[in-house]
């Protein structure tokens, strides 16, 4: 990396320059620094709707970049150890559909765990690939999907020789990892692409003693999203290329969908958090680790919650873990994730990224401070002394392994009829159900329905899982395809 070269922000700089001429806006935004939304203004602040500004020339320009964008695109690649850097204003989903997309077309196999975030499944409806699921194994007591073990991914490159990709999580929300060099090897010795969704894992390219990076495993895109743990503003990520895409083209797809308005807020705090990153990122996520490991030691001292790390690993399906991320068991004190999620928000005022069945997640990275650990683990503590309960009749898991009966495409686009969700088991979902965060779906277009799986959706939503994906927001009826395929 040229730490020299780091120091710049060619973005932020050109706003800074263009900030200081006071020019006259007669173009879009209508707003015209904020002087037509005198509340915007006050919401956001005159600075920040001052460079909320349109694509010109001393700009440059997103979808065709010449100037300070393509240089902040270069600074990125060089800081991430990519061959190639795109900057994201459509977060981290439009950067895993953009990979997708850029390798996989109509009738393409493409391999990849179930436990993958919607916007994948959301790729494969729009380009018409079909999913060849590696169902990861599943930890037992704590219900969550562990990695791809490097036998099934090779089993299911052996039986599907003509895919064209494999994708991979890396790290999982749960900060779980899969041994990603080995899955590259293998996938790469058989002509196969791989693609790894990094949403939760943008610090890896920076920490210190952290699971390996897509773009270090030889991964040849990789989708990273900077605004979780890199400290850009919601909605802006980067998608990463390794030498054996080309980048061109690669821009060619993802101008298929990203916006031609990108926001200069959103490309100006990349721009801004690779330069912080670059010079201090490993400083910075050191203490995160600090952190992480203070508050699960605390947490685990209180009683009734697990919090899980390194101790998971055993080399296969977890061949390694991400000690930034503070994942908590919490059914030991008979409380479902997300009712303790709604505990620390509604009695303690304490925001956490989320609670599934039986686990929270609080996302840790470079803005927290020692104190709010302090906070947390002391409303952790205050809950399980108020609220704990006995846990019989629980459930648990992450999800429950579907049958893949038709491609995502074809289900999404087939006539459709709305039945009560008691009434759906035994017929093709046409749609998608989830519980988000973590957006991992239950179901997708082309899965089969079964009792356990309607089961396990009304205990979501009856626990106060935030569901998501269906027409009815009640979640009392489900779209399933008509007549079958």
């Amino acid at each position: 990396m040229d730490y020299e070269r780091q120091q710049h922000a060619p973005i932020y700089e050109a706003l800074e320059r263009f900030r200081k001429k006071r020019v006259v806006p007669f173009d879009v935004p209508g707003h015209k620094r904020g002087r037509g939304n005198p509340e915007l203004a006050q919401l956001l602040g005159e600075k920040c709707v001052g460079l909320d500004v349109n694509s010109m020339k001393p700009l440059d320009n997103l979808c065709h970049p010449v100037s300070v964008i393509r240089e902040a695109e270069e600074l990125a690649a060089d800081a991430f150890g990519a061959a190639h850097a795109f900057l994201m204003v459509g977060g981290t989903t439009s950067a895993v559909q953009s990979m997708i997309l850029s390798v996989c077309k109509a009738g393409d196999k493409i391999i990849l765990p179930r436990n993958v975030h919607k916007s994948a499944i959301n790729a494969l409806v729009l380009c018409g690939a079909i999913p060849v699921y590696v169902n990861p194994e599943v930890n037992a007591q704590l219900g969550i999907s562990l990695g791809m073990e490097v036998s099934q991914v090779e089993k299911a490159m052996d039986e599907n020789p003509d895919a064209v990709a494999v994708l991979v999580n890396n790290p999982t929300y749960y900060g779980i990892c899969s041994d990603l060099r080995t899955i590259v090897k293998k996938a790469h010795a058989r002509g196969m692409k791989v693609l790894a969704d990094e949403a939760h894992g943008t610090h890896l390219y920076f920490g210190r003693n952290l699971p390996v990076s897509g773009m270090a495993a030889g991964a040849d895109m990789a989708a990273v999203s900077m605004h979780k743990s890199g400290g850009s503003l919601t909605q802006s990520s980067l998608l990463l290329l390794n030498k054996s895409m080309n980048a061109e083209k690669v821009r060619q797809i993802i101008n298929l969908t990203q916006t031609t308005s990108a926001s200069y807020l959103l490309l100006s705090s990349l721009d801004i958090s690779r330069r912080n990153l670059a010079l201090r990122g490993e400083e910075s996520f050191e203490k995160v680790a600090g952190m992480a490991q203070y508050a699960r030691e605390e947490i685990n001292e209180i009683g009734g919650y697990y919090a899980y790390g390194m101790d998971l690993i055993n080399g296969t399906s977890v061949f390694d873990f991400d000690v930034t991320k503070l994942s908590i068991y919490t059914l030991g004190n008979g409380l479902a994730g997300i009712e303790v999620y709604d505990l620390l928000r509604d009695e303690y005022d304490i925001q956490i990224e989320f609670g599934d069945i039986c686990n929270i997640l609080a996302y840790i990275s470079i803005g927290d401070r020692l104190q709010d650990i302090e906070r947390l683990v002391g409303a952790l503590a205050d809950i399980e002394r108020l609220y704990k309960k006995d846990s019989t009749g629980m459930l648990s898991g992450e999800y429950i392994a579907p049958a893949v009966v038709a491609s995502p495409q074809q289900a999404f686009y087939a006539e459709k009829e709305s039945l009560p969700m008691e009434q759906a088991a035994g017929r093709i979902s046409g749609e998608f159900v989830m519980c988000y965060p973590p957006g991992i779906p239950i179901l997708a277009p082309g899965e089969m329905v079964t009792q356990e799986i309607v089961e396990y959706i009304l205990y979501a939503r009856d626990k106060g899982c935030s569901m998501q994906g269906m027409e009815d927001p009640k979640v009392e009826r489900l779209q399933v395809l008509k007549g079958g395929i």
